[in-house]
């Protein structure tokens, strides 16, 4: 029995194809090949069209099934994982009506801030286990104020991974856990707030039938079923925001199990038990995909906007025609500290560790004569891990202490020099899966469909890669002292 699982990334739609009994990838594919634009008509502003990610979708599915190792019938349920905290608006007629504002989009910080002073920190933190920042629900909120003619023909809002799954199956389900992303869900009454509904003027209507992460939320239209060579009626049974869903392709589900990713944003995403939440909001806390009413499973998410993209930028800036495997190796020929140069990786949009300010990159104690261009690989490299362990200490504050970190061998985590700085900087022990985020969507589906009895299930075949322990931590603690330092200036 097949799973195809859809992952709607930033950069591109990436598709695979798992086999439920192996519980491994028999074929995977993206579109498009060249990373996808974001679109920014103002600084701080980022924006993607729907209509193009159902497009991808489709040409990544398309591009699957040519791998010739499947029959394409032989799929029993789809799954789908989305970059989260995005909006998208569409019409009764289920157009969208406006490109998407996505994650990275800082535009509606004001609007979160004043629903936070106007409800109240303690009513927010306790019940919302965030402040509305610059979350769904203020996005929304922009688009009010700024395109009333847009607002005015809003039937329902959702999430990004909701648009595939409309396109799929012309149904609109939401979840608690997209909710609680969304800043939408009271997580003492477990019910949709009726606070931040009422401070945004918001009708009830606008937002979709609520059902389980693992549960049917439609079935393949007969029209798309025809176009993309699949069965009609394929039930799409699984679908999460990005991290959860990382830390599900990672089998964290449980207390104390912390995942790591490091694509164009950064992630560590720990489960607790508890309605935890930060004073500040710096560090955000969400329903998990296998939070019930009954047994509360809460993923406490730091997030660091300038990861992979400030990677990307180093990268095209000093050597835009080197591989990311000869840039890796050029910064490995540099001592660790990268001579005392030190780089600020937040250069995309407000960061919510920093209390949503836009700070900017920047890069301290240039020195003409002695840094090279792979002094400058490196110590991006090293800025993103000491952004890792700043946004760790804000999370070990709020009692999430990890053991170990579980991270798919991927991105970012391909670096030596990165994971070596990374593990070094925390002090903490990574242990290295080949994890992905469409598989892990793909056995999503697999337990949404039943096909497994339960989320561990899913997951009984999964071995670790490599485990990579901290040898340089002191050394590192150094550096990250300086580094820290430079923060600290930029700040004030």
């Amino acid at each position: 029995m097949l799973l195809l699982g859809i992952d709607v990334g930033t950069s591109s739609i990436k598709v695979s194809v798992v086999d439920a009994q192996t519980q491994k990838c028999i074929a995977s594919a993206h579109y498009p090949e060249t990373e996808a634009e974001i679109i920014s008509h103002k600084s701080g502003w980022a924006e993607q069209s729907p209509e193009t990610w159902w497009e991808y979708a489709q040409q990544a599915i398309l591009k699957a099934n040519e791998n010739g190792n499947y029959n394409p019938k032989d799929i029993a349920a789809i799954g789908i994982a989305y970059q989260m905290h995005g909006l998208v608006v569409v019409d009764k007629n289920q157009n969208a009506l406006r490109d998407s504002i996505i994650w990275c989009d800082s535009r509606a910080v004001p609007y979160g801030e004043k629903a936070f002073d106007a409800i109240g920190a303690e009513n927010c933190l306790s019940c919302l286990l965030n402040s509305p920042g610059n979350f769904t629900a203020a996005k929304l909120a922009w688009v009010k104020e700024n395109e009333p003619e847009v607002f005015n023909k809003i039937d329902k809002i959702m999430l990004p991974g909701d648009l595939i799954a409309l396109k799929l199956t012309g149904d609109i389900t939401t979840s608690i856990s997209a909710l609680s992303e969304g800043i939408f869900w009271n997580f003492k009454d477990d019910t949709l707030s009726k606070e931040v509904m009422k401070f945004f003027d918001y009708d009830e209507s606008l937002i979709p039938e609520i059902k389980n992460v693992f549960t049917s939320h439609g079935e393949l239209k007969e029209d798309v079923a025809e176009k993309l060579s699949l069965k009609k009626g394929i039930p799409v049974t699984y679908k999460a925001g990005d991290q959860p869903n990382n830390a599900l392709s990672l089998n964290v589900f449980e207390p104390g199990e912390v995942a790591a990713t490091a694509g164009t944003s950064g992630v560590i995403y720990g489960v607790t038990d508890q309605l935890a939440y930060d004073k500040q909001s710096r560090v955000n806390s969400f329903a998990h995909v296998n939070y019930t009413k009954q047994q509360k499973r809460i993923g406490v998410l730091l997030c660091i906007n300038g990861t992979g993209i400030f990677n990307k930028w180093i990268k095209n800036l000093m050597g835009s025609i080197m591989s990311y495997d000869a840039l890796n190796e050029s910064a490995s020929y540099i001592n660790a500290g990268s001579d005392d140069l030190y780089i600020l990786p937040f250069g995309n949009g407000a960061e919510r560790m920093l209390n949503n300010k836009i700070v900017g990159s920047h890069i301290h104690n240039i020195d003409l004569n002695k840094h090279t261009a792979a002094h400058a690989y490196r110590a991006g490299q090293e800025g993103i891990a000491f952004a890792f362990r700043y946004g760790l200490d804000i999370m070990r504050e709020n009692k999430m202490n990890p053991s170990i970190i579980r991270a798919g061998r991927a991105n970012m985590f391909l670096s030596k020099v990165f994971t070596e700085a990374f593990v070094n900087a925390t002090n903490v022990p990574v242990e290295l899966y080949e994890s992905d985020g469409s598989v892990g969507a793909a056995l999503g589906a697999g337990i949404g469909a039943k096909i497994f009895s339960n989320p561990k299930e899913a997951f009984t075949k999964m071995k670790p890669l490599q485990l990579v322990e901290p040898a340089k931590a002191k050394e590192y603690d150094e550096f990250y002292g300086k580094w820290k330092e430079c923060l600290e200036k930029d700040l004030e």
